[in-house]
């Protein structure tokens, strides 16, 4: 069964169509549409990519996760690596980040030839201590890498290039290719400022957003958003000139993330749906704590459509599905509480976040 045939018109605005978006807008590529550590596949059984974001603006797009086949889709999407202008990882879960061997050692040798300065990967810095035991554990389990259990963007990179090592090397000394060191640069966002942070307890306190990213094109600010016990663990708002789009990341509903999303052109929010993904798990006690984390650190349809509503978004899109082969109309949950145009987009779609023109007289 199509999918695409299945969608409805939401406030007014088709789900059909987002591909028509003029390339003078700033947009969204939906590069994957699936969450989760596994190769998911959609309602039909066609594949759903793992979840990645390109913000484009211009000439220039910016990679919000690198899901799996992020490259790969980048590439479908004809979206040039040398204008690639920033990588922003949401946090340091898998499913976020595999394809960035991929970026990192592929694109570069489509960026042989860039001449202004290295991509910035941002994103969380070291955790500072393991994720607490789960209460269903019946042992304590021996942690991977104790020496450093918890690496963020920087010690991520780190160890990306050690392990590559060879590759990169013969590279470097027979074909006289650059250094990724010369081509991607860790930014690790400094929570210094915020009051009240702790990665067991505090995962998301009350925060203003803080700017993490700048140049001529777009601003970018990110929050702490609430995906216990990842963290920290970051949604990110991208203010154009002529738009907003606010991603989610990770997240169960979260007070934060309101604030950042506050009046944005588009919403891009996870969704989960827990009856169908408990159905995925055979193994108790994995259930069990599976369960427990999801019930805590991710979001419903009809939740994503709260925190829309109370937002003021003026377009809802739901993204990072779980499972990626729900029903259709499980998503379409978030009517039930936001009442402005909602989008379920496929991968490789594409969705204006333009803001729209006030009507003559309205208020400003």
């Amino acid at each position: 069964m199509d999918t695409r045939s299945e969608r409805e018109n939401h406030g007014g605005v088709p789900e059909e169509g987002h591909n028509d978006v003029t390339t003078t807008e700033p947009r969204i590529v939906t590069l994957g549409t699936a969450g989760g550590p596994r190769w998911w596949a959609d309602y039909s059984g066609a594949p759903r990519f793992g979840i990645a974001t390109a913000v484009v603006v211009g000439e220039r797009w910016y990679l919000v996760d690198c899901g799996d086949g992020a490259g790969h889709q980048a590439k479908a999407a004809g979206l040039p690596m040398p204008e690639l202008g920033g990588i922003f990882l949401t946090h340091m879960h898998s499913d976020h980040l595999v394809d960035l061997p991929g970026i990192v050692l592929f694109g570069a040798f489509e960026l042989k030839s860039r001449s202004v300065g290295s991509i910035p990967i941002v994103g969380p810095a070291d955790r500072g201590r393991l994720t607490p035991l789960s209460p269903q554990a019946s042992a304590r389990p021996d942690p991977v890498a104790p020496e450093r259990p918890t690496p963020g963007v920087a010690g991520l990179l780190d160890g990306l290039l050690a392990a590559f090592a060879t590759d990169i090397n013969d590279r470097i000394f027979d074909s006289l290719a650059k250094s990724p060191r010369d081509t991607f640069e860790a930014r690790e966002i400094d929570l210094d400022g915020v009051r009240g942070f702790d990665p067991d307890t505090a995962v998301s306190p009350d925060m203003e957003p803080i700017e993490v990213f700048g140049d001529d094109l777009v601003t970018v600010t990110a929050t702490l958003v609430s995906h216990h016990p990842m963290a920290p663990a970051f949604a990110y708002r991208f203010d154009t000139e002529h738009g907003s789009v606010t991603i989610s990341g990770d997240t169960a509903p979260c007070d934060n993330l309101v604030r950042l999303a506050r009046d944005t052109d588009l919403l891009l929010h996870e969704a989960i749906d827990l009856d169908m993904l408990a159905a995925q798990y055979s193994d108790t006690a994995m259930l069990k704590a599976t369960m427990d984390h999801h019930r805590r650190s991710h979001t419903t349809p009809a939740d994503a459509g709260r925190i829309a509503a109370r937002a003021g978004a003026r377009h809802l899109a739901l993204h990072h599905l779980v499972p990626s082969h729900a029903h259709p109309e499980v998503w379409h949950g978030a009517q039930q509480t936001f009442d402005g145009p909602l989008t379920i987009p496929e991968d490789l779609d594409t969705l204006s976040f333009a803001r729209l023109p006030q009507p003559a007289g309205a208020a400003t």
